[in-house]
């Protein structure tokens, strides 16, 4: 064999290895992340753990689904939050049902509307009801007080701002009164529609302007999957609804802290390449 031959082999066997890694390892190779969101101050805070499921895009329950289930059950969250995109089609209710029916329904949740639970036409009704089911209330453009250990986190869920109609005003210009302030939004291109007070305004303003908001403890997001797709850490495509947000923690001057989780599932293509599913586990001193 001379060695052009090799060499044509040998990359066509590393391309076989990678596209083979791409399909069938990596999107099943979810990754539990941890982090910790605030630093305890008094003596007197108490640690509050929370857990976010984002982009499930759920077609079955397969092995990864329970395992995803059965590791959130040992952590045992105060509250569960879900960031949109759990179903992508009309009739992916009862699929969905069967995984909430996997979680420990004494863990109370929170979810929000994703761009895909509007644009494939799922029952929404349907959804909120079978959220219910689970111990999961539904927030779209609503606000609720979640209380812990005589803590109260207000949890704040826009609706989509691709599919959907945020109603920024509403929901953040009345928070009710807490010790920590969650905002749920699935699409991270949302934060730069926010502004709080304390901190100095973007320097380039986006159309239109951003909201002026109270202070918020953390903003959690989905939708991009990391890019799903990253080349040397660059991301060749992402969804419209991510602007300059690909993955992981955004805590730059003058804007609202932000983590963008890479999610669980696929869309377009069922292929992750150096973006592994992710199920993100917070703790909050409050």
């Amino acid at each position: 064999m001379n060695r052009r031959r090799f060499v044509a082999l040998a990359g066509g066997a590393a391309a076989a290895a990678l596209a083979a890694d791409a399909w069938l390892v990596e999107p099943r190779r979810v990754q539990l992340t941890r982090h910790q969101v605030n630093a305890r101050t008094s003596p007197e805070q108490r640690a509050v753990r929370f857990v976010q499921i984002t982009d499930l895009h759920l077609q079955e329950v397969g092995r990864m689904h329970r395992r995803i289930a059965a590791q959130v059950n040992r952590i045992r969250p105060h509250f569960l939050v879900f960031t949109g995109d759990s179903v992508d089609r009309p009739d992916g209710l009862p699929t969905f049902a069967e995984f909430l029916g996997l979680l420990d329904r004494r863990t109370p949740g929170y979810a929000i509307l994703g761009n895909w639970e509007h644009s494939a036409g799922v029952d929404l009704d349907g959804l909120a009801a079978a959220y219910r089911r689970a111990n999961v209330r539904l927030l779209v453009n609503e606000t609720a007080v979640h209380p812990v250990e005589g803590r109260g986190i207000a949890v704040a869920g826009l609706d989509d701002l691709v599919g959907g109609r945020p109603d920024v005003g509403r929901v953040l210009g009345g928070l009710p009164a807490a010790d920590a302030h969650l905002l749920l939004a699935h699409c991270p291109e949302q934060r730069d529609r926010l502004w709080m007070p304390s901190q100095p305004k973007l320097a380039t303003l986006p159309d239109p302007p951003p909201v002026s908001v109270p202070r918020i403890t953390l903003m959690l997001s989905g939708h991009t999957h990391g890019g799903q797709v990253n080349l040397l850490g660059w991301a060749p495509m992402l969804p419209r609804g991510s602007g300059r947000y690909v993955r992981g923690w955004f805590r730059d001057a003058g804007g609202v802290p932000l983590y963008v989780s890479r999610g669980i599932g696929t869309t377009v293509v069922p292929v992750r390449f150096g973006s592994p599913p992710e199920v993100a586990v917070f703790t909050m001193w409050v």
